[in-house]
């Protein structure tokens, strides 16, 4: 008989196979602690960085230029000409070792400082040739003291830190917010040699998450890899990316559209996974068997709270089965068909 998907006792009966090469597990609320226990896959983890982590305020790297005017009301002093009071300094770009040069100091460690702790640690230099010497300070931001929006935004570049607390979601201000073509964008943090990776929709619903970037941070978004399929008696039969961070069984419902209300079985929605060789390994809390099959009964009670809790992973199948009744009313139909047609041959 022609029709769009099993009857899930065509696919379950094989489980009773002493050599079955799949297992089954109901979605209720007795078993979702044990899935709980069981591992994840499918989509690299990278982790995240608190907010507390990052420089308070900027501090001075290589590369950054300073401008110093210094300030000297001695008649005889060494760094202001006659009729002068101050002496400027302009554009001492910080070497890769961290100094500048200061006439008749020599060089001064200024990186790793903030602005105040160098123009003091400048000033004190000083007072060996000039006790009454003052000291302005300015910086400007090089390449050490900056961060770079890759991509995904509406406006990428270089940014300079602004201030103290310059975070992640500052910097994405920064570019002009979000790309409006990624559906459930993942942000991306490079920091040296480490990748730290979470979702836009946990960063905004979780503040402690917004970190403080470091001079030399780069950042970029992406859109979610993840995917499920869905066939059968669905309201649609596609490849579907996941729309937020986390997918409920519920969710993917809602997303393929239901079950076809003429065809589809709602105590019949199995969730076809393959786990790796790793999770069936002894002595790790897993499924029996790699090919696993969860079912779910969207007649009850438990089963819809369950499946609420139930979270669709990457490139699962939700394959909602046929009713058996669609089934007798194909036979029925087509018993009636070839009746009419009888009747129709021997008037």
């Amino acid at each position: 008989m022609p029709r769009g998907a099993a009857v899930d006792n065509e696919i379950l009966k094989a489980a009773d196979d002493p050599n079955a090469d799949f297992a089954i597990y109901p979605v209720t609320r007795a078993f979702l602690p044990s899935l709980n226990d069981w591992p994840t896959f499918g989509t690299r983890n990278y982790g995240w960085i608190g907010h507390s982590h990052g420089s308070t305020t900027n501090v001075i790297q290589p590369g950054d230029t300073i401008n110093l005017r210094i300030w000297d009301s001695e008649d005889n002093s060494l760094l202001t000409g006659v009729g002068q009071q101050a002496a400027d300094l302009p554009g001492l770009v910080v070497t890769p070792n961290g100094t500048i040069f200061v006439p008749y100091v020599g060089k001064v460690n200024v990186s790793g400082r903030s602005p105040d702790a160098a123009r003091a640690t400048i000033q004190r230099s000083l007072e060996a040739i000039s006790p009454s010497a003052q000291v302005q300070l300015t910086m400007e931001q090089g390449r050490g003291n900056s961060v770079d929006l890759v991509g995904g935004v509406n406006t990428p570049g270089n940014f300079p830190m602004q201030g103290t607390g310059y975070s992640v979601l500052s910097l994405i201000s920064a570019g002009g917010g979000v790309s409006n073509s990624f559906s459930n964008p993942q942000i991306r943090l490079v920091r040296g040699h480490d990748i730290y990776g979470t979702s836009i929709e946990h960063l905004y619903d979780n503040p402690r998450l917004d970190t403080r970037l470091r001079g030399g941070d780069k950042v970029y978004i992406e859109e979610d890899e993840r995917y499920f399929l869905s066939l059968g008696a669905a309201g649609t039969e596609a490849l579907h990316p996941f729309t937020k961070a986390d997918v409920s069984a519920l969710d993917a419902m809602s997303i393929v559209g239901g079950v076809n209300d003429s065809r589809g079985d709602p105590q019949g929605i199995l969730i076809l996974r393959e786990y790796p060789n790793s999770a069936v390994r002894p002595g790790v809390r897993g499924p029996r068997q790699q090919r696993v099959v969860f079912t779910i009964d969207l007649t009850s009670s438990d089963g819809l709270f369950s499946a609420r809790n139930f979270q669709v992973m990457n490139e699962d199948l939700v394959l909602i089965t046929e009713s058996p009744i669609n089934n007798a009313r194909t036979i029925l139909g087509l018993v009636g068909s070839a009746f009419g047609i009888a009747s129709a041959v021997s008037d």
